[in-house]
């Protein structure tokens, strides 16, 4: 009686092993999991002119780092895709901006930046969020990129979120959910404003005005004042005005993934 007794508490002892291991192993997944859907995709253009003025542009500098300074320090890691993949041109680069000189020093970002994913490279279903960066060059290639486009909806419709900064909402003006409507249609949203695109006179050389290409495709237009910051946030969709708007969009992105 004794050796039975023996031999079964050293097999209780090595079943109580198993479940320990197999709760360890599950609760390993489950972080690992955690840490997977983390990831944010910020979206920034590979177009270098204005038209054909011959003045660089780009993505711009402190609409990818102000959000993702607030986004990196609540525990996301960002990636990054651009239509042509590899390095971005970058425009408003001001290190006087602390953190923009935050982003740019970052060795691991630094590289990200300068080594963008291509389209093809993406996997959606690993990102919580899409987030669409400004500079002008982002209204000429980013409307027809159809690649990103079908990675914004998929993120989109897997209950994620769209962002977009300033010049960043071209990339989302022709994007199509399953049902056939447009992503902003209805919605409310705001961009870089048809007064703002005047001030800086480039009104004539932009291949279209942001504020008139959103109100064609149904949205309720929202703006304020000449480089006013002015965030709205209408159904996992957030947008942001201009680059004085960029920190906020982070903010309210933040909100709608504590929602999730």
């Amino acid at each position: 009686m004794k050796q039975l007794a023996q031999h079964l508490q050293k097999l209780m002892m090595i079943i109580a092993g198993f479940v320990i291991m197999s709760s360890g192993t599950e609760a390993m997944a489950q972080i690992k999991q955690s840490k997977k859907m983390k990831k944010i995709l910020f979206v920034v253009t590979s177009h270098d002119k204005k038209g054909d003025t011959g003045q660089p542009t780009g993505y711009y500098l402190s609409e990818v780092s102000h959000p993702w300074e607030v986004l990196h320090e609540a525990g996301y890691e960002i990636d990054f895709v651009s239509p042509k993949g590899g390095k971005a041109p970058v425009d408003g680069f001001d290190l006087t901006d602390p953190i923009n000189k935050k982003f740019w020093e970052n060795d691991a970002y630094r590289n990200k930046i300068e080594n963008t994913l291509k389209p093809s490279e993406v996997v959606p279903s690993n990102y919580v969020a899409i987030h669409y960066a400004g500079g002008h060059g982002a209204v000429w290639d980013l409307p027809n990129d159809v690649e990103i486009a079908s990675i914004a909806t998929k993120i989109y419709e897997n209950n994620g979120i769209v962002s977009a900064v300033c010049h960043g909402p071209a990339g989302i003006v022709n994007i199509k959910l399953s049902n056939g409507k447009y992503l902003v249609d209805g919605k409310k949203v705001n961009a870089f404003t048809n007064e703002e695109e005047i001030a800086v006179g480039l009104e004539k050389v932009v291949p279209f005005l942001l504020e008139d290409k959103l109100k064609e495709r149904g949205v309720i237009f929202e703006k304020s004042g000449l480089w006013q910051s002015h965030v709205v946030s209408d159904q996992r969709l957030v947008t942001g005005q201009n680059p004085q708007s960029a920190e906020a969009v982070g903010k309210a992105v933040l909100t709608e993934l504590n929602k999730l």
